[in-house]
């Protein structure tokens, strides 16, 4: 019988001042597993973010293990300490050495400033496997394909969602690939390769893929330029499958756009869970569209069982210069009356607001805090990352004080690229607002 290619997978490590593991696993990456074993392929994960270390924390999220390292050049002024998270360089070394040789390498990335981490896990694969192909994709080769063609250290670059790229990537790293007819069905693809990951805690689900809404800060529709839903019914049965088999009872939803048309949706999807008898705890930490939470969609997620819950505000501002379109006047005021109707408490519903933005004043950021906590929810400060390609990204290099085109690095939000003023007395004085 003749062997089939063995490919390496590798999420690799996140290089910042500053990350928390909050309901993150790589489910790009877990989906091309499983469509790449089903065409034939033997598949392998090296996972440098799988550490226990980060789900000690509430419902198995907490802080990843960091290891300082020197901080870039680019970087040099923050005074916070820069470092590698996940598993040890050492760890990370043997899981190599314990890997068949692959016939090619594909690693995945994910913010644009932390492509150091990328070139690492790259530089020490290939010190494992010279001569092995290998293939590059995910968020930063997708919005970066300049920078990363220059700095990558692969061979080849997959730009998009993976499974439209990956086999004619394969087949020009002169791998046999076999024919494949792509499909827009999402119940088509297999589940992904969960049994591939350790210490899984919660389940990580997708519902669709894209958003239909084009808010300007935003790159959904840059890396999923086509809005995809599934069938509710198939939903409910992948929830289903994994309980048998895991046992899990925590659901997180990576969706960017969950509650649009939620009586077609969302709501069908719990209402064939609860007809099944499936009780789980459903979190949301890519955010809600505040607009949608209607009184009956708030009794039907507090009946559902979900139990963290992130809104996505922006600002409490409202005007012709707001950067989303995701709200209207007095909607999150009823959204947030909504959920505490529906026995919600205060710190179940985060509202994620952005801080940073372009032109952007401190003061509307202290109102919309203040609001916020006035109306029963718990603010959540989001720091703005410009990202290359969207709407905002010419006015964010417009005011940056640094030079965001010359270096992804630049695009780190710890930096607070946008705000010229910035100052970190003064995003201590936001973060005790927070609080008190």
């Amino acid at each position: 019988m003749k062997k089939s290619p063995v490919l390496l997978l590798i999420n690799p490590w996140i290089y910042d001042f500053a990350a928390h593991d909050f309901f993150a696993r790589p489910l790009g990456l877990l989906y091309l597993a499983s469509f790449l074993a089903e065409q034939g392929f033997e598949v392998r994960l090296l996972d440098c973010l799988d550490t226990p270390h980060a789900r000690s924390g509430t419902f198995g999220t907490g802080r990843y293990p960091k290891e300082i390292l020197p901080t870039p050049q680019a970087l040099q002024g923050i005074p916070r300490r820069y470092g590698r998270y996940g598993i040890t360089e050492a760890d990370f070394r043997a899981r190599l050495a314990a890997t068949p040789r692959p016939d090619a390498i594909l690693v995945t990335s994910l913010m644009t400033y932390w492509y150091p981490g990328v070139q690492a896990a790259i530089s020490l694969a290939r010190e494992q496997f010279p001569g092995t192909p290998v293939i590059l994709g995910g968020i930063y080769a997708t919005l970066c394909p300049e920078h990363a063609g220059k700095h990558r250290g692969a061979d080849f670059l997959a730009t998009g969602p993976g499974e439209e790229s990956i086999l004619s990537n394969l087949a020009a790293a002169g791998l046999p690939v076999p024919a494949y007819a792509e499909t827009l069905d999402l119940d088509s693809l297999p589940y992904p390769a969960l049994h591939l990951l350790s210490h899984l805690s919660y389940l990580p689900l997708l519902t669709s893929r894209g958003c239909p809404l084009d808010c300007l800060y935003c790159a959904s529709r840059l890396l999923q330029p086509n809005y995809r839903r599934r069938r509710p019914p198939a939903v409910a049965e992948e929830i289903w499958y994994w309980q048998e088999r895991l046992g899990l009872q925590d659901v997180a939803f990576y969706d960017d756009a969950l509650l649009l048309d939620p009586e077609n949706h969302l709501l069908v999807i719990l209402e064939e869970l609860e007809r099944r008898g499936l009780s789980c705890r459903f979190h949301t930490p890519n955010g809600l569209h505040t607009r949608l939470i209607t009184p009956e969609v708030a009794r039907r997620l507090r009946r559902a069982g979900f139990a963290t819950l992130r809104l996505g505000v922006e600002t409490t501002g409202l005007g012709p210069e707001r950067l989303d379109h995701k709200l209207q006047a007095g909607e999150l005021e009823e959204a947030l009356a909504n959920l505490r109707e529906a026995g919600f408490r205060r710190e179940e519903i985060g509202v994620y607001l952005l801080i940073g933005l372009p032109g952007q004043d401190e003061e509307e950021v202290i109102n919309s805090i203040r609001r916020v906590k006035e109306l029963g929810g718990a603010p959540v400060l989001a720091q703005y990352s410009p990202i290359p390609g969207t709407a905002l990204w010419p006015q964010a290099v417009a005011v940056s004080r640094y030079d965001l085109e010359s270096d992804p690095l630049f695009h780190n939000n710890s930096l607070f690229p946008c705000w010229p003023r910035f100052s970190w007395e003064r995003y201590s004085r936001l973060k005790r607002l927070v609080k008190d």
